[in-house]
């Protein structure tokens, strides 16, 4: 477990991070004021973002927090495949809500989380795992054979970004529907 205590550092990242979803919820309300979105942008950005869905389930259906160092699934190709999806799923939003603004507002929001969340979660590894993540990190690991599994899915709580997601495509759908009377 990581000393928040003896750097101060950390300690900032730690709140930051902690502020992530309330500060999220806000870009979202600003986002979703300001989009404009279209039929086209909505589908097109909607495919974006379902690609992005669909490497974060892919890893949740493998990732055991907290247990081990995950090396299956997409585990195998990215140390963090569910802050590349989330990023995905934001660049698909951006697209969708056919809006610079909501598009910038989101993207940059999405960096300034995600890079504070890998650098914690990095740190964090480090710390629990020592030796057996620098061996990730450099790839020296072998995959772990392990089948992908819903229930690791729903124990990961995934399916609240997959309803997130439905959600925030149904709110720029009902705003295309709202303008065009």
């Amino acid at each position: 477990m990581l000393d928040l205590e003896a750097n101060p550092s950390l300690k900032r990242l730690f709140f930051i991070a902690r502020m992530r979803v309330t500060v999220g919820f806000v870009v979202a309300l600003f986002a979703f004021w300001f989009a404009q979105p279209n039929i086209n942008s909505l589908v097109i950005g909607a495919c974006v973002a379902a690609i992005g869905e669909l490497l974060r389930v892919w890893a949740a259906g493998h990732l055991r927090k907290g247990t081990e160092v995950t090396c299956s699934g997409p585990y195998r190709f990215f140390r963090h495949p569910l802050y590349v999806g989330s990023f995905i799923v934001g660049l698909g939003f951006a697209v969708a809500a056919s809006d610079f603004f909501s598009g910038a507002l989101v993207i940059f929001y999405l960096i300034t989380t995600l890079l504070v969340a890998v650098f914690l979660e990095e740190a964090t590894l480090k710390e629990d795992f020592g030796t057996e993540y620098q061996l990730y990190i450099r790839g020296k690991v072998e995959p772990t054979k392990r089948r992908f599994s819903f229930s690791q899915v729903k124990k990961n709580g995934e399916y609240k970004t997959v309803i997130g997601f439905i959600f925030a495509m149904g709110i720029l759908g009902f705003k295309i529907l709202v303008s065009s009377n």
